[in-house]
């Protein structure tokens, strides 16, 4: 098997794993986090069946070069990057809070602004948007991290008053949030595409500040094809996406959103094999890299040996 479904592994110093939709994740001496990014994929908060060789490695590769590019804005988690699949991290105390930024209207934002709202998160809107225009300028939009359900739109006002974050914190995650932001833009713009919004989670050990988890992923960002972005948008067509949107679209053609009763679609080879090399494709396009393949053909056995080596170094 060239994809990884579940790992089982047992770790010098494991204190506790978890596993997520599509990441499991072990402690080690209650200090370091292994995040082993697998190629389980999820759409409409289901785990769909069939993993897709790679989606993990393009996921936590693309991640990895974008912290890297970001480390001289605020330093990150990451200690090291053992496997392509694999980052290992100091553990953060995570704010409870998660910094969206948006540049355009799009999304969640359109659809507010187009059931007629004009304030988003506390920040005000012009009237005479249409859905994808650049904003006058990016807007920050946090939501709660919700351990339960869905996470919540919250402003600036909120979060204060409610305490979740202090004052000066919440000030130099707002910094941090432009500048990466700006960053992933400028390097967005170089590979022909638009950073339209995107999300950061933060953490602290002590009373520094780290940046936590993944950044500038297909995942966590919406991409526009800037190559006839404005004709696009002067003649009302949607805009071309580089996300995972296209999983989404052939769960809905084949009658699943997720809804009690709805039947997930067969996933056959063909299926799986195209998500795979559209992920491939998600890579090569927002990195301007080749994408290389692991030559060893059995990955468990490849990623746990990575992990064990890189662990004896720490």
């Amino acid at each position: 098997m060239n994809a990884i479904k579940e790992t089982h592994f047992n770790f010098p110093g494991q204190t506790s794993f978890y596993k997520g939709k599509v990441r499991d994740v072990y402690t080690i001496k209650n200090e370091y986090l292994v995040m082993v990014v697998s190629d389980r994929i999820s759409a409409f908060d289901v785990v769909l069946p069939e993993p897709i060789p790679y989606k993990g490695q393009v996921l936590n590769q693309i991640a990895a070069g974008f912290l890297k590019a970001t480390a001289d804005i605020v330093p990150n988690w990451v200690v090291s990057v053992p496997d392509p699949s694999v980052t290992i991290g100091r553990i953060c105390e995570p704010f409870k809070v998660e910094m969206v930024i948006r540049g355009y209207l799009a999304g969640h934002a359109a659809r507010e602004y187009a059931a007629g709202k004009r304030q988003v998160c506390g920040v005000s809107l012009p009237d005479g948007l249409k859905e994808n225009d650049k904003l006058p300028e990016p807007i920050i939009t946090p939501t709660t991290k919700a351990s339960v359900g869905h996470d919540e739109d919250i402003s600036r006002e909120e979060i204060l008053k409610r305490g979740i974050v202090s004052e000066k914190d919440y000030q130099n995650l707002e910094k941090y949030t432009r500048e990466l932001y700006q960053r992933g833009t400028e390097i967005a713009k170089k590979h022909g595409l638009i950073l339209v919004d995107t999300k950061y989670e933060f953490g602290k050990v002590g009373d520094d500040i780290y940046l936590i988890d993944e950044i500038h992923t297909p995942d966590s960002s919406r991409y526009f094809y800037s190559e006839g972005y404005e004709e696009r948008q002067k003649s009302g067509e949607p805009q071309k996406q580089l996300s995972k949107e296209f999983v989404r679209k052939w769960l809905i053609e084949n009658g699943f959103q997720g809804k009690d009763g709805q039947v997930i679609p067969e996933m056959t080879p063909e299926i799986v094999q195209s998500i795979s090399d559209r992920y491939i494709e998600l890579f090569e396009k927002i990195t301007g890299e080749k994408f290389i393949k692991p030559e060893n053909k059995n990955v468990l056995n490849r990623v746990e040996e990575a992990i064990n080596n890189a662990l004896r170094s720490l």
